[in-house]
């Protein structure tokens, strides 16, 4: 197998080096031949998607494309930074266990009626994703969701034995009968039965569909959203429209309503619609909903009281959020307007995720413990391949501009004049969460957002228009197990057939194109002012 496994590898490594002798002289051919071999290498997985992103550092340079100075700065930008503050302050979250925290009280608040507990699990998910890992989220939330539904099912097994065993008399073999009524309890079981799996179907998948919704809400949700700052970086002159807090404003009601239709659609799919059964309206609570609740306060006691820890990393984290909000709102001014930006953008979302980040370093655990975060720690969890995707995406960016190929793009593109913009959103936001659930998220994103940068402005449509909706589609991965990592954690769990999560999956892709053409179509537009071609687009790509 390993011999296999080298010689796979050793022919991809061939393809590249051989292909490099008959590439066209022609610039735009060769940053064509650059693109469509880190995009078969992404969706192949021939080399990690790590090691793929590093490509430009060496095809570039060595295609006369860019020099390699030039091409090494995309690899760590302001975007990058902003991402690694923003992640350091995640993994203390989840080293101090404050998310699990978090989730179990809320569970507490919320209930256990079988439609407030799936709404309490996927507000929980959707809550910690927008600042967490979509990985770590679901990770930690799935045994919750075990121990709650194995609780349920023996409460339930444990009343049909009395109701079975006890409650009656059994009559002597010999003269058994099987009567009417006992048929009736036969296929009531059966009944019972098939009901626990579609719950237990639908309560694991919330889970997951809950943490890919919750990422898009904030820049440093998931790995994808940090592409949609593709606007700072391919148009400089923006003058900072897409920040933490304009994105915020944006995402967050789309992922309200997003996650609210999925909520509903997976009760009606899983659980019916019965209001009085599955709402439990005015009714008293059952000896199962009883001892599922008492699951769930369990593990929150075994917590403990908050310690010092965790309050000092809920303060930071608190602040991180405060601080980004509040740097430059768009409708009112901030407080790094005057006091450092007033020449120019000195300060940005990264300065302060930075600057927390380093605080976690700095303050102690208890005093005079040990910091709150420790490097060995942050250096274990933090996703480091993330800054090298991101640097590539910057890399193939920048490498298209150079080259001219993001100028050829553009021209090929001018017939689309006569598609309407909307319709050119639900083309593309299709195809990209079609392209995603086989491919990488980061890759997706990676490979389209430079050429739908050229696309618009080549058709006369705000980049923001075309570019904010396809980032947010690059998320909706909702289909397959392999599709991304919280999919496969929940599918691990033995409840699902990838049959289940393709025919769910299919439809919340519908609903995720229609909340997100809805929402780029009426405060989006007002936000961004997208239903105008803007100065800062007017200009060659960078």
């Amino acid at each position: 197998m390993a011999c296999g496994g080298l010689k796979r590898r050793c022919s991809w490594a061939g393809m590249l080096i051989s292909s490099l002798a008959h590439v066209s002289i022609v610039q735009e051919a060769s940053c064509a031949y650059v693109i469509i071999l880190m995009a078969v290498y992404w969706c192949t997985e021939a080399l990690p998607l790590a090691v793929t992103s590093l490509l430009p550092a060496v095809l570039f340079p060595m295609l006369g494309i860019m020099q390699s100075k030039m091409v090494c700065m995309q690899y760590l930008k302001d975007t990058n930074m902003l991402f690694v503050g923003g992640l350091m302050v995640a993994v203390a979250v989840e080293h101090w266990n404050l998310h699990k925290r978090i989730a179990l009280r809320v569970l507490l608040i919320v209930g256990v009626r079988p439609a407030f507990l799936m709404l309490g699990f996927m507000g929980v998910t959707a809550f910690l994703s927008m600042w967490i890992s979509n990985t770590a989220t679901t990770a930690m939330m799935v045994p919750i969701v075990q121990a709650v539904l194995e609780q349920l099912n023996k409460q339930e097994t444990e009343s049909s034995r009395m109701t079975c065993g006890e409650g009656r008399p059994q009559a002597p073999k010999a003269e058994y009968k099987q009567t009417a009524k006992d048929r009736d309890r036969e296929e009531a079981k059966q009944n019972e039965s098939a009901e626990k799996r579609l719950m237990a179907k639908g309560m694991t998948l919330c889970v997951c569909y809950a943490a890919s919704i919750g990422g898009t809400a904030t820049l440093t949700g998931t790995v994808t959203e940090p592409f949609a700052l593709f606007s700072l970086i391919l148009f400089p002159e923006n003058g900072d429209i897409i920040n933490f807090a304009s994105w915020f404003g944006f995402a967050f009601p789309n992922m309200i309503i997003m996650l609210t239709i999925a909520w509903l659609y997976l009760q009606f799919v899983f659980m019916g619609f019965n209001i009085r059964k599955t709402w439990g309206c005015g009714a008293v609570k059952s000896e199962k909903e009883i001892s599922a609740y008492n699951v769930i306060r369990e593990q929150h006691l075994q917590l403990g009281p908050m310690c010092f820890g965790e309050l000092s990393v809920l303060a930071l984290f608190s602040l991180l959020v405060a601080l980004w909000f509040t740097r430059d709102p768009g409708f009112v001014e901030g407080w790094a307007t005057h006091t450092f930006n007033t020449e120019a953008e000195y300060v940005t979302d990264a300065t302060v995720a930075v600057f927390i980040a380093m605080l976690l370093f700095i303050l102690p655990s208890r005093p005079p413990h040990p910091a709150l975060l420790s490097w060995k720690v942050a250096q274990k969890k933090l996703p480091w391949n993330i800054v090298l995707l991101l640097g590539g995406g910057f890399a193939l960016a920048k490498g298209s501009e150079e080259s001219g190929l993001s100028r050829w793009l553009g021209n090929q593109l001018t017939p689309l004049h006569s598609i309407p913009p909307w319709a050119i959103v639900i083309i593309l936001c299709l195809l990209i969460a079609i392209f995603t659930e086989c491919t990488s998220n980061v890759a997706t994103a990676t490979l389209f957002l430079p050429v739908l940068a050229s696309m618009s402005q080549s058709v006369g449509i705000n980049p923001l228009y075309i570019m904010v909706p396809c980032t947010l589609s690059a998320s909706f991965a909702f289909m397959l197990p392999v599709a991304t990592p919280p999919n496969a954690i929940v599918f691990s769990y033995g409840y699902l057939k990838v049959s289940d999560m393709a025919r769910t999956g299919m439809m919340m892709n519908v609903i995720g194109i229609f909340c997100i053409t809805l929402s780029i179509n009426t405060w989006g537009k007002a936000m961004f002012n997208l239903d105008s071609f803007p100065a800062w687009a007017n200009q060659t790509v960078i």
